[in-house]
């Protein structure tokens, strides 16, 4: 059952009126496949032309979308022989951010994610999807034995920031993201990341300063969110939409801007209308860029990932 954004309502009307008649034509056996056949069409053209022209609010809107794929999703579909591992050694484990061995396409890598949650328990389970410092703690564990065995690393980002708990800052939440990012930038081994939803500020960077930096076509990538910003430049979240438009948010943005490297396409009205066919077009990214990589020294590595940062801006 798709759920539809505020901009898809015409999709929907149309989608709507599909579903009466089919309704007709089962029950009174009226012949409507022509109509239904032409409805179908001009719902498909609109969605592709919604989707076309979207404005950065809008796809704000599209990368928080509830039923949007997340790290569980991608484990599913994109991966195999996923085998969890928990805990930072140090305080616990956060659920919010999850990683652990895993196969794609044969080749053994480490897979790190954030993941959100698809209804109300798993969602405070996972609390959205917002890292903890005993989170980003466990990734650089992850990251270490990675290293230590060789394998490269794959992040799949989808955060809206770090949890800014009074206990997550009593714990350490800023040195927790720093040392985080630390540990990408010195990593011995090929790391690609991939903003698969929201990417927010430092929760976001401290897994995602990889070698190669991708992007979901309909993903957004901030220091701040769209309401965050409003709040703090016009004391009114009323306009996110302004903010998101001047923050440069969007994938087709940051890749003119050098910020990220490539972009994913999603499937027509976004990843959460084919989430399996994101998934393989994920992996075959992914698989393509560790490709590009291989082969290459601990030290061409690290001095690559840190000539790439130093770039941005310049």
């Amino acid at each position: 059952m798709i759920s539809y954004l505020e901009f898809e309502k015409p999709v929907a009307q149309l989608d709507e009126r599909i579903s009466q008649l089919r309704g007709v034509n089962a029950l009174h056996d009226v012949d409507v496949a022509n109509e239904i056949a032409r409805l179908e069409a001009k719902s498909n053209d609109l969605l592709a032309s919604t989707y076309a022209s979207l404005t950065p609010w809008q796809k704000t809107q599209v990368a928080r979308h509830p039923l949007r794929p997340h790290f569980r999703d991608y484990v599913a579909h994109a991966f195999e022989e996923f085998i969890p591992l928990g805990g930072d050694r140090l305080f616990g484990d956060d659920e919010a951010i999850m990683g652990g061995f895993a196969r794609m396409d044969g080749r053994r890598v480490m897979l790190i994610g954030h993941e959100k949650g698809h209804d109300t328990q798993t969602r405070i389970r996972h609390n959205f999807g917002m890292g903890k410092p005993e989170g980003y703690r466990k990734a650089i564990r992850l990251m270490e034995l990675a290293s230590r065995f060789g394998l490269p690393v794959v992040t799949l980002v989808d955060t809206s920031g770090a949890f800014p708990g009074i206990e997550a800052e009593e714990r350490g939440q800023a040195e927790a993201i720093a040392r985080s990012t630390e540990a990408c930038l010195g990593l011995g081994v090929p790391m690609v990341a991939v903003i698969v939803g929201e990417g927010g500020s430092g929760g976001a960077v401290a897994l995602a300063s990889a070698n190669r930096v991708l992007m979901l076509e309909h993903a957004v990538y901030s220091v701040i969110s769209p309401e965050g910003c409003a709040s703090i430049l016009w004391r009114t979240s009323d306009k996110a939409a302004d903010a998101a438009q001047a923050m440069k948010v969007t994938a087709q943005d940051l890749r003119r801007l050098g910020v990220i490297d490539r972009i994913i396409k999603e499937p027509v009205g976004g990843a959460h209308r084919n989430p399996t066919a994101t998934a393989r077009m994920l992996r075959d990214a992914i698989a393509e860029e560790l490709d590009a990589l291989a082969g290459r020294t601990t030290e061409a590595l690290i001095a690559a990932r840190e000539e790439r940062f130093l770039a941005i801006g310049g």
